[in-house]
């Protein structure tokens, strides 16, 4: 009880204070913050109030004494989807980041992911807003780790789950989900037959942290706690670039989606039994 009373849940956390939680005391400076109104011109048109970050906290600092960069996406705005301006400000930290370090100022880049995907009522800009991101991250792998990292409750679904696959390192809580369609989606269009969304532990077992770690598809299953996250994050920067990532394991993941009968799917037990065989990352 004593330990559980002494954590500092990162989950309850807004995005703005998990961005300062990670970086290193007395080093954080936000940028593009409230006062700068970078507000979605779209919403408006649809009636839908605006947040004056929409919904995405961007902070420069330090992280074990070396330059960082954390973007933290709000889930308490618009489950934090991505619009044009949220994902614009994402975008452009880590084409400042690749600049730095061709500048020879190594920067240490974390995206916090809470998000049900693209911003509906933003479509298409939404959409191109999150592939800047996947290409910012692309290009920043070879040279620094990209560190992602996913607690709960929302989660992280959609285009951006693409994102999150595409980090150097993934770490996640217990309480995250990862997947390309959230638990609701698919039962909104497939049927409660297909999936009961509220069924919360058979959606755990299917795209919880745990087993998205057992499963290979996240390196690191930490405790929702800052102090215990802030150290994972810093022993992936530790680590160094690796050059092995799970999106170039192509010929790997089509061999085991092939070996799998549609008509006798795995249980998630086999599943993590079957793919946490072979490390991919």
């Amino acid at each position: 009880m004593n330990a559980i009373a002494s954590r500092n849940s990162f989950i309850e956390l807004t995005a703005r204070d998990r961005a300062g939680a990670l970086l290193d005391d007395g080093s954080v400076r936000e940028i593009l913050g409230p006062f700068d109104r970078l507000v979605s011109p779209w919403l408006p048109l649809q009636g839908i109030p605006t947040q004056s970050d929409d919904g995405v906290v961007l902070a420069r600092g330090r992280i074990d004494g070396q330059p960082a960069v954390v973007a933290a996406i709000e889930s308490a705005y618009q489950g934090g989807s991505m619009g044009e301006v949220a994902g614009a400000k994402i975008a452009g930290a880590l084409e400042r980041a690749l600049a730095d370090h061709e500048r020879g100022i190594p920067t240490r880049p974390v995206i916090l992911f809470e998000t049900g995907g693209v911003r509906l009522q933003e479509a298409n800009l939404g959409l191109a807003a999150i592939a800047e991101i996947q290409a910012g991250i692309l290009a920043l792998r070879p040279h620094v780790p990209v560190v992602g990292v996913i607690c709960g409750m929302v989660g992280c679904f959609g285009g951006m789950s693409l994102a999150a696959a595409l980090c150097s390192t993934l770490i996640v809580t217990r309480q995250a989900r990862l997947g390309m369609n959230g638990p609701e989606v698919i039962e909104q269009e497939a049927g409660i037959e297909e999936l009961d969304s509220s069924d919360r532990k058979l959606i755990w077992s299917l795209i919880g942290g745990e087993q998205r770690r057992d499963a290979g598809f996240v390196d690191a299953l930490v405790a929702d706690d800052a102090a215990a996250i802030t150290e994972a994050v810093r022993a992936a920067f530790a680590a160094g670039v690796t050059g092995t990532y799970r999106s170039g394991a192509v010929e790997l993941y089509r061999a085991r989606l092939a070996a799998i009968d549609p008509a006798a799917p795995p249980t998630p037990e086999t599943l993590r039994a079957l793919w946490g065989e072979e490390s991919v990352s």
